[in-house]
């Protein structure tokens, strides 16, 4: 490839993790099987890599970040029913498993959440220089203290990547 490629060009680790999210959303109802939820992490594992093929810019992060959203707002998102189509799931169905409205936010190097317009962003993925990898999986809420509340911890340092 004559492309200069950014320190990691795939996208696995970060869509991984909206997969296991969503799944995870899916199987905490327990009205759908280890088997389907394995069928349908796949399925959309794979519709994520396909979407994001040429949106995905490990240099700049936040280029193309709504193009890659996940967003549930009272309309489900496409690549979320067709993955779910997959196990039979049904709209309706989708509709009482999920929050009614929820945005997953897939970037290079970090993947958020939002449940509810007004919810606080939590962090479901976060890699690069700044963080040690132990932190991997760790779930943080960044924007507590943006919205004003009482922050839990005092230590709580807001990095913010140009």
């Amino acid at each position: 490839h004559s492309q200069r490629r950014g320190p990691r060009a795939d996208m696995v680790p970060e869509i991984a993790a909206a997969v296991g999210f969503v799944s995870g959303l899916l199987r905490t109802r327990g009205c759908v099987s280890e088997q389907q939820l394995q069928v349908f992490s796949g399925a959309l594992r794979e519709a994520l890599t396909e979407h994001y093929r040429h949106h995905w810019f490990p240099e700049k992060p936040f280029k193309g970040s709504g193009y890659r959203c996940i967003r549930i707002n009272h309309r489900m998102d496409p690549i979320i029913s067709k993955a779910a189509g997959q196990i039979g799931l049904s709209l309706p169905q989708l509709y009482q498993l999920l929050p009614s409205e929820l945005t997953l936010w897939v970037d290079p190097y970090e993947v958020s959440y939002r449940i509810g317009e007004d919810g606080s962003i939590c962090v479901l993925y976060e890699a690069g220089a700044i963080k040690p990898p132990s932190s991997y999986g760790m779930l943080t809420c960044k924007n507590q203290m943006m919205l004003g509340r009482s922050s839990p911890s005092k230590n709580y340092i807001m990095t913010v990547s140009s």
